[in-house]
């Protein structure tokens, strides 16, 4: 690995517990990320304490939920970042723990990573009128951070965007995840010339015609993850500067941490 490259990886635990347990530890020794964005942690600050504030040499930073056992976010990274935020500033998501964000500053640039974990849908319809309210507070949001820094958002965003990212697209359109006004959201999100667009998704812009090897998620029901009935869940959003920087994207669909794979991709990028 060229060593002016940042490694960056992102990775839905699926409980942080449960993902060390299953050896993530030995595996971020053996790939040895600069950064690993971190979702679903399931535990509050009393779980982690003496534990999970590092994994493999990264120190952590972190957004918990209220909720015993649910969601929760984290970045851990070998370098100390400028400044920490934790939330986005919604009285109704963040006590879900979904946001936190690690900004390397300097006298020359405005640069954060972000953390996020979008929320899930399939529930029932409570849950996906909740999902809808938070993709619209959080776009201007980002369109208001995008206005005044670079940024990677790395996260498990709970939408495949285009047909291409899920095995089974005909019957999944009704379906939270694939639903047309989630994908009309990235489709905004993503435009180039729209004025609340103009992020880029980073593994599109570097394999734009992937589909069986895309996938990030899998269900635990049936045989999904041994026939590869997959989705593309997890994704890294970038600034048009930062996307141009990326040079390489993997996803380790054979490590087994949780029902998610972790993506990394590699930027030409120095913190």
């Amino acid at each position: 690995m060229d060593s002016s490259l940042f490694k960056l990886t992102s990775l839905n635990l699926n409980g942080i517990r449960s993902a060390t347990s299953k050896g993530l530890e030995a595996w971020l020794d053996r790939q040895r990320p600069d950064c690993i964005c971190v979702q679903e942690l399931k535990a509050q600050a009393p779980d982690m304490a003496g534990r999970f504030e590092q994994l493999a040499g990264l120190s952590g930073h972190f957004h918990f939920a209220a909720k015993k056992g649910y969601s929760g976010v984290g970045i851990y990274t070998r370098r100390e970042p400028s400044d920490v935020r934790v939330g986005y500033g919604c009285h109704e998501f963040d006590p879900e723990g979904r946001y936190v964000e690690l900004r390397f500053d300097t006298p020359a640039r405005k640069l954060s990573i972000i953390s996020a974990y979008f929320p899930s849908g399939s529930s029932g319809e409570e849950r996906q009128a909740a999902k809808f309210r938070f993709l619209g507070n959080f776009h201007p949001h980002l369109m208001a951070l995008k206005a005044e820094r670079e940024f990677i958002l790395c996260g498990d965003i709970n939408i495949a965007h285009q047909q291409q990212d899920l095995k089974n697209w005909r019957s999944n359109q009704k379906n939270s995840g694939f639903l047309p006004e989630e994908r009309d959201w990235m489709t905004r999100l993503l435009h180039a010339e729209d004025a609340g667009g103009g992020l880029v998704d980073v593994y599109r812009h570097l394999q734009p015609d992937a589909t069986d090897a895309c996938y990030t998620w899998w269900s635990n029901r049936g045989q999904a993850y041994a026939n590869n009935v997959g989705w593309r869940l997890d994704y890294h959003l970038a600034t048009p500067a930062l996307a141009r920087l990326a040079r390489g994207e993997h996803i380790y669909k054979g490590e087994k941490f949780s029902d998610h794979a972790p993506i990394t991709v590699d930027y030409a990028l120095a913190l």
